[in-house]
């Protein structure tokens, strides 16, 4: 049987991005209370990030922390967002960034293009340049016939767009998005999806918590499971997934008589004689799906089907957030 293969990055060329967002050694105490314990990251300009934990962890703190809303313990590590030193320069990172989240900074009694037009006051844009900014975004977010609505009508959708909105009024390069999903029905849930996607085409990074894993494993470039205000692990989604046990390929056969001999033949299997299928353990790789197929052509097995299972991310959240220690943890370099 093929060993288990370890899971490689997909940055393994040695080239990397910029970082948008680095920090080493990140901690945040409130009194006696240790809320965040030497936390590590590397988020690459132009991707998504996502931080997944159970409620506490310390997602939010993590978030305010970096968008210069509460400040990180005396002894922390370094810590740079957009280039910028945080403890040094908050006002630069203040300038290259943008939150947004489940609670919304909209002013309902006035129009979603009055919100607009208030945000680019505070960005200091001119009249001209705001009311410029504020159609081209109300179009880009589909909030046309909305505009001149109060905002406390609109729905949950609309207004978490609205407020995306918002927030791109100072074009921010890099965008904190807290549970920006949280209460949305599925359809609004995939539009708010389509929207983070096309930011992140445009070059614009996406720093994201979400309680929904299928949330990070459809938008996340890189994931990092928060437990105990400690990084339980962090990598790919498929990365992760691969840290959890149960993953195998699945070979069923037609004929009895081919079932027999793949049973008979194959080592460290699981029989389901009934639909006459055999389970292989496996990680789910590239490399290892092609060493079991070498492996199966050698022993002279043909199966009729081949179905590869692996762990999704409810697991790993699962595995991750309960166990206390994860072996083969795939590791971010934290420069």
């Amino acid at each position: 049987m093929p060993s288990s293969v370890m899971p490689t990055s997909k940055s393994g060329n040695g080239h990397q991005p910029p970082a948008a967002v680095s920090t080493v050694g990140l901690r945040k105490s409130y009194g006696d209370k240790l809320v965040l314990d030497g936390i590590d990251l590397r988020i690459p300009a132009g991707s998504v990030f996502a931080l997944l934990g159970p409620n506490g962890a310390g997602k939010t703190t993590v978030v305010k922390i970096l968008s210069t809303l509460i400040t990180a313990d005396p002894g922390s590590g370094d810590i740079h967002v957009g280039g910028h030193d945080l403890a040094a320069d908050p006002q630069a990172v203040r300038a290259a960034i943008g939150v947004t989240g489940q609670f919304s900074a909209i002013d309902g009694l006035i129009t979603g293009e009055e919100n607009m037009l208030l945000m680019a006051d505070l960005h200091h844009l001119s009249k001209r340049e705001g009311r410029r900014v504020t159609a081209e975004l109300l179009e880009r977010f589909d909030l046309v016939d909305a505009a001149k609505k109060p905002a406390q009508s609109y729905s949950g959708g609309m207004k978490r767009r609205l407020d995306l909105a918002m927030t791109l009024v100072g074009n921010p390069r890099i965008i904190f998005l807290d549970e920006p999903t949280t209460g949305l029905d599925p359809r609004s849930r995939h539009n708010m999806w389509q929207i983070i996607r096309e930011l992140v085409t445009d070059g614009v990074t996406v720093f994201l918590t979400t309680q929904y894993l299928e949330e990070a494993d459809e938008l996340a470039d890189r994931i990092a499971v928060l437990n105990d205000g400690k990084i339980a692990a962090q990598g790919t989604a498929e990365e992760l997934k691969r840290l959890i046990p149960g993953g195998h390929v699945r070979l069923r056969f037609a004929e009895p008589q081919a079932y027999e001999h793949a049973a008979v033949t194959l080592r460290e299997i699981t029989r389901d004689d009934e639909s006459l299928s055999l389970s292989i353990p496996s990680d789910g790789s590239q490399r290892e799906l092609r060493s079991i197929l070498d492996w199966l052509d050698s022993a002279d097995i043909e199966a009729d089907e081949l179905t590869v299972h692996t762990p999704d991310l409810d697991d790993v959240f699962f595995a991750l957030t309960t166990a206390t220690n994860v072996p083969n943890q795939p590791k971010e370099n934290a420069r």
